[in-house]
């Protein structure tokens, strides 16, 4: 069974940048979109970016010029480049894909802590 695996996070002070990655243990055919969520305690599970089959991006608007998502079809793999991180990125960030079949996979959960 195919699972996407993350890693990336970690402890970083206000300002700084992480690069999160999520690549899947097998191959997945026929991917449709990749996306990366976030979720605080005590919030609900907020959608940061996608990305889909054709290189196509959105943002969401706390994510616009700070993050980068992009991905490697060929691996099956996405990574979210973060920059000028703040207090309230803080979050357990997840990556999610999505095959043309309806099919969804999450990750386990990266933590990201951003210090003041």
């Amino acid at each position: 069974q195919v699972q996407l695996v993350e890693s990336g996070g970690g402890l970083v002070e206000a300002g700084g940048s992480l690069r999160l990655s999520c690549a899947a243990s097998g191959t997945i055919v026929g991917v449709n979109a990749m996306y990366w969520y976030r979720q605080s305690p005590g919030k609900q599970r907020e959608l940061v970016a996608t990305i889909t089959s054709v290189g196509i991006t959105n943002y969401a608007d706390s994510a616009k010029g700070r993050f980068t998502i992009a991905r490697d079809g060929a691996k099956t793999a996405v990574y979210l480049q973060m920059n000028s991180l703040k207090p309230e990125d803080t979050a357990v960030y997840y990556c999610n894909v999505r095959d043309m079949y309806g099919r969804s996979w999450f990750g386990q959960g990266t933590q990201v802590t951003v210090s003041s």
